[in-house]
């Protein structure tokens, strides 16, 4: 089973009730909380969530390491297969529509990354930055330079690769077979909410996170060595929180800065769950949404209040 939804929907909420009560097991499907020391940031479940329900896929990765959308979904399918060994029931939850899509149908086959090319890019974008790239990009592949920020760095770098190791463009081999067809079959489960509750909780839990340290949780992956360019960095809010750090804003303005892009997250994660096939949406602010929904699985409600949530 799969739960999804934009940002601040209440998935992790609800994806607690319902392993409580149908013996569950939760698998993480947030592209940034597999990395360690990202937890006020990525909303990460507290150990206190983690030890009423077993979570899968979280504290993976260094954060100077690099997790992809494949990587993911091979260690969601066997965390899926470990869970139903046991006789549990899998409930992934997450909003990363990728690596969702990634799971549950499979990625077309891509080049493998030539070693000499990929140190070539590199070294160039070391010297003369992303911008140069994406301008040696926008000459090779003109419409994948389009959809790309300048500053898209990994993004650019994978799109040169392609584009040099097939002599075609990255767009043309995904186009042909983004998917890979039915891999995992699975009952899909959203979370829906009007756009005004959404982003009021999203302001909300942005200075929720605020309050409970997530400066000081940057700070230190800063003192640690962590470099703002790691990949794991790029999580929304970190690098914001970095420039803080650097004096280039004020807390207010850094807070501001992330509520914005988390609303915009959400609008960009509504739209791809739109297209999301077979999707059985339920009303996050019904009353009677956590009961609707385990009758739907063929649970049995137990009428929660919402203090039971």
């Amino acid at each position: 089973m799969v739960l999804l939804g934009p940002t601040a929907s209440g998935k992790s909420a609800l994806a607690l009730w319902l392993a409580s009560r149908l013996g569950g097991e939760i698998v993480s499907a947030d592209a940034m909380q597999v990395y360690r020391g990202l937890d006020i940031g990525t909303a990460k479940p507290c150990p206190a969530e983690r030890a009423a329900v077993p979570h899968h896929l979280l504290d993976l990765y260094e954060p100077d390491q690099r997790c992809s959308a494949g990587d993911w979904a091979r260690l969601a399918s066997a965390a899926i297969a470990e869970i139903r060994g046991r006789g549990r029931w899998p409930l992934v939850v997450g909003g990363t529509g990728l690596y969702l899509r990634a799971l549950l149908q499979g990625l077309a086959p891509v080049p493998p990354r030539p070693p000499l090319v990929r140190e070539r890019l590199e070294r160039q974008c070391a010297r003369r930055g992303p911008e140069r790239l994406h301008r040696l990009l926008a000459r090779l592949d003109p419409a994948g330079a389009a959809r790309l920020a300048p500053t898209d760095r990994q993004r650019v770098l994978r799109a040169l690769e392609v584009r040099f190791a097939t002599g075609q463009p990255l767009a043309a081999l995904v186009a042909r077979s983004p998917f890979a067809g039915d891999v995992v079959p699975a009952l899909k489960l959203g979370l829906r909410l009007a756009r005004p509750e959404l982003y009021a909780r999203i302001d909300a839990r942005v200075r929720m996170q605020i309050e409970r340290g997530w400066v000081e949780e940057v700070s230190g992956l800063l003192r640690r060595g962590l470099p703002d360019s790691a990949h794991a960095m790029k999580a929304l809010g970190y690098r914001t929180l970095v420039r803080h750090l650097r004096g280039e804003l004020g807390l207010a303005q850094a807070c501001a800065l992330i509520q914005r892009d988390t609303r915009r997250l959400a609008k960009r994660q509504i739209t791809w769950f739109k297209r999301e096939a077979e999707v059985l949406w339920f009303d996050a602010l019904d009353p009677m949404c956590y009961d609707r929904i385990l009758q739907t699985i063929g649970g049995e409600p137990r009428s929660a209040s919402r203090s039971d949530r």
